[in-house]
């Protein structure tokens, strides 16, 4: 392979995996881990790679050190593993609408690496839910965009909004969750009330149907997508967040024990 060839592979691929290498690779007549090994410990040698973890690379410019050279964290995430998805909190973070900043990046995935470190970023894995997987539909309700001309795979914000409700332990918190859906103005509410109902989980239909009727007048809800919710909801009182049992009330529309926090909005006594 030519100079020119590894040069243009480089500058293509800001973020590659192994096997994006022994595609371009085979693409071009050379085969075998020996062929693979020879690229990476020339360009290790030159400073021109930072290894991430093992299988996955980040290039370097030249004369920039490898050591602290910034690398786009959401391609990181997005190579981790091949159908890996930008979820929960990052998804908010991309989409611009995070309250706050996180050094911690999830994606899902069907099979998620354990946590991986890298310089000050923690990166984890959260499994796609069980029943998009049942019925191969984990990419339901997802976004393609780019990034340094990398395609990577983001939730729709109405797909976050749920997500982030079901696991909020992945949004970083009640205050965190309903601070930056809130500054949402428009969600398509067909998709996520259909989103909701595929997770097939009584009490995230009841979460979900909890925040749009707090906020049905800023996000124009009729009682048609609270009614189509409430027919989900736990026979029975749930915590909204069974990890965590915070003291809270029932709220009997929907059979879930808030946190006095969310019903009292508390965190808007110091804002």
């Amino acid at each position: 392979m030519s100079m020119n060839s590894h040069r243009t592979f480089l500058h293509r691929h800001p973020v590659f995996t192994a096997r994006d290498l022994a595609l371009h690779m085979a693409s071009r007549g050379a085969v075998g881990p020996r062929t693979q090994e020879a690229f990476l410990a020339y360009y290790r040698k030159t400073r021109r790679l930072a290894r991430i973890r093992r299988g996955l690379y980040a290039v370097v410019p030249p004369g920039a050190d490898p050591k602290s050279q910034p690398i786009n964290p959401y391609l990181i995430a997005a190579r981790l593993t091949q159908d890996a998805l930008l979820s929960h909190h990052t998804a908010l973070e991309y989409h611009g609408r995070a309250h706050s900043v996180w050094q911690h990046f999830v994606y899902s995935a069907s099979q998620p690496l354990r946590p991986v470190t890298f310089r000050s970023h923690l990166f984890r894995g959260v499994r796609f839910p069980r029943p998009l997987l049942r019925c191969g539909n984990q990419f339901h309700s997802t976004l393609e965009s780019e990034e340094e001309g990398l395609p990577i795979r983001v939730t729709s914000l109405e797909r976050t909004l749920v997500d982030v409700l079901h696991r909020p332990d992945l949004g970083g918190g009640w205050e965190e969750v309903w601070r930056s859906l809130e500054s949402i103005e428009f969600f398509d509410l067909d998709v996520v009330v259909a989103y909701a109902l595929m997770l097939e989980n009584a009490t995230t239909a009841a979460k979900v149907g909890f925040f749009l009727e707090q906020h049905r007048t800023e996000l124009m809800v009729d009682d048609g997508y609270l009614d189509r919710l409430r027919c989900h909801r736990p026979r029975q009182p749930h915590y909204m967040d069974r990890t965590s049992r915070q003291p809270g009330r029932l709220v009997a529309e929907w059979n879930l024990m808030v946190p006095d926090d969310v019903l009292a909005r508390s965190w808007e006594e110091v804002s």
